[in-house]
């Protein structure tokens, strides 16, 4: 399954109606409906942010976005958003969605490091691609999450 998705980055500018209205939807239904957290998803933000979207079969799988250089974590670059359609999970859809956003701040952007702000159910996942936890767990929105880190080698 994950050799068929077909992903694609986009501006936010360059997303049309329904490619906007499917990734507001998918985040819908993982954050605040799956995971019962009423929260502002549509925060303003996501004009200042490239965002990778995964199709499968015609539908809107998986996607996050990302931001070159993120204010609140002294500019580094930041993944958020991420999140994969409860259909596809299990098949490293999540993993892929992650190294292609690693990969991306890798080849485009002159950073040292990328910062987020993890679930913390989710730390050993990001540890996986060499991401450090760098705080105490903190309460976002009633749900644990953690600061965390990967720094790139020169």
């Amino acid at each position: 399954m994950k050799n068929q998705i077909v992903w694609k980055w986009y501006l936010f500018e360059d997303l049309n109606y329904q490619e906007l209205h499917d990734m507001y939807a998918l985040r819908q239904d993982v954050f605040i409906i799956e995971q019962e957290c009423l929260y502002k998803d549509i925060d303003g933000k996501d004009g200042e942010a490239y965002h990778l979207l995964g199709w499968y079969e015609n539908k809107l799988v998986a996607t996050l976005r990302l931001f070159e250089s993120y204010q609140p974590y002294l500019n580094n670059a930041s993944i958020g958003r991420v999140c994969t359609d409860s259909s596809v999970r299990k098949h490293g859809i999540g993993k892929v969605l992650v190294e292609k956003a690693i990969e991306f701040v890798e080849e485009n952007f002159l950073r040292k490091s990328i910062q987020i702000g993890a679930q913390y159910y989710l730390k050993n996942f990001y540890q996986t691609f060499g991401f450090e936890q760098i705080s105490e767990i903190y309460d976002e929105d009633g749900i644990d999450h953690i600061f965390m880190i990967k720094e790139f080698k020169n």
